[in-house]
């Protein structure tokens, strides 16, 4: 199975470096200088500086090149995997969503774009606990990979599996794709409380809350608790909310400490998604019924309707309740 991965930033480049371990992979990039570097120094110098990077990795910044490949990894960001896709040439067998948002002008999730833009595609979604320069380096990371089609994920895995790149199954498609999209704005929150210096205490706490907010949400899109609780959920939302490695905390981060989220998003070559997904998401909830205070705060505070101190006082008055709600 030829493989071909659809954005050249550090998760797709680690991506195409566990790909290649089993055999050459086409890696396009928007930007020529990624390609650029990565056929002369076999290095991403723009998005993943300092790793080696395998000679089986073949770049390329033209989509047409990638009709020679079964199966697509789309590491594009979710705001514009819908144009890459419906730009790139036909479907592959099998497409596997990479990214972690929900599409800001439809309100769907990205298995319900990708199937829009290439019906004749077998769409999966991989998704867990992973920092690029880590799987990049080849350090254990555990994922689920998500199919309708059991058989076709059993394909796709014993593809790219390794020892240390585990890869666990599942069927429940949309769960997987909302715990990635919902860790993203918990962890701008995370952020926030680091920046504010608020406490091992409360960043705790809020990842339990958060974490109860989205199986709320979850579970009222059609997805399954023990999903949640697991890598593409919970695992993924522990990692996201711990470290300055992740791209949202660290806006959340700079938010606490007092900065403006223009000036922290301004000239970013990487991209936040939980930005993006903070309003999309509060609409979806709040036509719903779900409650998700979290990211009804980390919205206004992104949009400028509240200061850091108003959404925090306005969390740490709500009513007590029962913990199970």
């Amino acid at each position: 199975m030829k493989i071909g991965v659809i954005g050249g930033g550090a998760w797709g480049t680690a991506l195409a470096q566990v790909a290649a371990q089993g055999g050459e992979t086409l890696l396009w990039s928007r930007e020529p200088e990624v390609a650029a570097s990565i056929a002369e120094a076999r290095e991403n110098r723009l998005f993943l500086p300092g790793v080696p990077l395998s000679d089986a990795i073949r770049p390329t910044t033209e989509l047409s090149d990638l009709a020679e490949c079964e199966a697509w990894l789309v590491v594009t960001p979710a705001q514009h995997m819908r144009r890459v896709l419906e730009a790139a040439p036909g479907c592959p067998g099998a497409l596997l969503l990479c990214s972690k948002g929900i599409e800001e002008a439809s309100g769907q999730l990205l298995h319900q774009v990708a199937r829009e833009a290439c019906p004749g595609a077998s769409v999966m979604v991989l998704s867990g606990p992973t920092f690029a320069h880590e799987v990049a380096a080849g350090l254990p990371t555990a994922l689920t990979l998500a199919a309708e089609i059991e058989a076709e994920a059993e394909a796709v895995r014993a593809r790219l599996a390794r020892p240390a790149f585990r890869i666990y199954l599942s069927d429940d498609v949309a769960g997987a794709e909302v715990g990635g999209a919902v860790k993203n704005v918990l962890a701008i929150a995370c952020g926030v409380v680091e920046g504010r210096r608020l406490g091992q205490n409360a960043r705790a706490a809020l990842i339990a809350r958060g974490f109860a907010e989205m199986t709320r949400f979850g579970l009222a899109r059609g997805a399954r608790a023990e999903t949640l609780a697991g890598l593409s959920g919970l695992g993924d939302l522990v990692l996201t909310c711990s470290s300055t490695s992740s791209r949202n905390f660290s806006l959340g981060k700079g938010l606490g400490e007092g900065r403006q989220a223009a000036e922290l998003m301004a000239d970013r070559r990487t991209v936040a998604e939980g930005a993006f997904t903070a309003p999309v998401l509060r609409r979806l909830a709040e036509a719903e019924g779900v409650e998700m205070p979290i990211v009804a705060a980390v919205d206004d505070l992104l949009a400028g309707r509240a200061d850091v101190d108003a959404v925090l006082g306005r969390l740490l008055s709500r009513p007590l309740r029962p913990e199970r709600t």
